[in-house]
């Protein structure tokens, strides 16, 4: 006889729901319908280590999205993604281009080169975008036994100054990547993001233009945790299970982590989380507008706004509501919103922002 689950909890609430923050989507908690489908997958016993039935369903969800040949291999968090993904890109004398202000160079406590054992060649970026041009000033090299040797360019959409790739902006990348001999990884954190600001499917700037492997990111968009390697080409991809193994990302009960992919991508969760959250950062960069002496820096294509404030405005600010520097010595902030930011939200640190300007 099966004995019944226990129904007592001794867990309490230690933080007030109320609380708002700019600080990341990060802080954000978890989408209602990813917490129902989490409940519907507990119960009774899967096999472990991705052989369970929900994982092999999520494979036919991405299949919809990123084309018949694209693997998913589900993983704990985006720098673990980041770095398996590389990992299978490179070899072990090869390096990885990307921008100056990436992710895997700014945000990743070395990762990618203490644990992948690569080079990270970093390019200046005024918009965070990197281009062929300024690819080529470190696609050099190749037969040099001094220096390492550049097989991947790696990019985030939407980058990490908030702005957008075009689809066509990314296929001149990914073709003139190729005609190089390299490959490209796409860091999509917030790739939703990038989608619904184009109102394009996510193949449109994946699969479609040639990218190689991509880091599908869960957890920035309603996820409890949980992102994943999708391998869309796949002489690219070719060791991923050994490499998730040995980067220490093979999740045992991965049913709970498919299950998530499954319930935001399987309709159209995944968009109305990324359409909403981008809408607040809309909003808020309408009313940051209205303010003497702010400054927004780039432009708002996705969910994050940046800009540029006195600081100790700024120090004023931050007693009231979560949000990190950019760039302290400038003066730079970001403000991101999420699936659960509300307009009350925005127009409470609207206020806010507008009181302590005055002061």
């Amino acid at each position: 006889m099966t004995p019944a689950l226990p129904t007592r909890t001794d867990a309490r609430r230690h933080h007030d729901p109320s609380v708002r923050g700019f600080a990341s989507d990060n802080y954000a908690g978890v989408h209602p319908e990813i917490l129902a489908a989490i409940a519907l997958a507990n119960g009774g016993h899967q096999v472990a280590y991705g052989e369970d039935e929900y994982t092999d369903h999520l494979q036919r969800v991405i299949h919809s999205h990123f084309g018949p040949t694209a693997e998913a291999f589900p993983v704990f968090n985006g720098t673990g993604a980041n770095v398996t993904a590389l990992q299978a890109l490179t070899d072990r004398w090869g390096a990885v281009i990307c921008a100056e202000s990436a992710h895997i160079n700014v945000d990743e406590g070395g990762a990618p080169e203490r644990m992948a054992g690569l080079k990270l060649l970093t390019v200046p970026t005024p918009d965070g975008k990197l281009t062929p041009e300024l690819i080529d000033r470190q696609a050099f090299g190749w037969d040099d036994e001094h220096r390492a040797m550049p097989q991947v360019v790696s990019l985030a959409q939407n980058s990490e100054l908030g702005t957008v790739y075009t689809p066509d902006e990314m296929r001149a990348i990914v073709e003139h990547a190729h005609g190089l001999g390299m490959k490209v990884h796409v860091d999509g954190a917030r790739l939703a993001n990038a989608a619904a600001s184009l109102n394009v499917p996510m193949r449109a700037f994946t699969n479609a233009v040639g990218v190689d492997v991509l880091s599908l990111g869960g957890t920035k968009n309603g996820m409890l945790f949980g992102e994943a390697v999708v391998v869309l080409d796949p002489d690219a991809g070719r060791h991923m299970k050994h490499l998730r193994k040995m980067s220490m990302q093979l999740a045992s009960k991965m049913r709970f982590l498919s299950v998530q992919f499954e319930a935001l991508l399987s309709k159209d969760l995944w968009l109305r989380n990324a359409r909403h959250a981008n809408a607040m950062a809309q909003r808020l960069a309408e009313g940051v507008r209205a303010v003497d002496g702010v400054e927004i820096l780039h432009p708002v294509q996705a969910n994050a706004v940046f800009a540029r404030l006195p600081h100790e405005a700024t120090l004023r600010l931050q007693q009231r509501f979560r949000f990190y520097f950019w760039n302290e010595a400038a003066g730079d902030v970001r403000w991101m919103c999420s699936f659960d930011t509300t307009e009350d939200d925005v127009d409470a640190f609207v206020l806010a922002l507008k009181e302590e300007m005055a002061r």
